[in-house]
């Protein structure tokens, strides 16, 4: 018998909702991956097509961010286990 996991998976993947699904996880690992520092002073807010927009506190923080952008993107990506984010912006 096939596990559940798997099943829902396959039915992702077929239905094409795999990518949708990865680009929310995204946003529900924001903090972790940012730290409590960074999680404090921003938050995501949406993610559509490999854009992932993100709200700072104030321009400090964007342009801070706007720095740390490349790197950021790979540790999510890394954690995604996937390339699914390509871009982030900052509001």
């Amino acid at each position: 018998m096939e596990h559940i996991e798997q099943a829902i998976k396959g039915f992702l993947k077929n239905a094409g909702l795999e990518d949708g699904v990865v680009q929310q996880k995204a946003m529900e690992i924001w903090d972790e991956v940012v730290g409590e520092k960074v999680a404090n002073n921003t938050s995501p807010e949406s993610i559509e097509h490999g854009i992932l927009t993100v709200k700072t506190k104030n321009p400090v923080w964007r342009q801070e961010l706007l720095f740390q952008k490349k790197e950021i993107i790979k540790k999510i990506n890394k954690r995604l286990k996937k390339k699914i984010i390509k871009e982030i912006r900052f509001l």
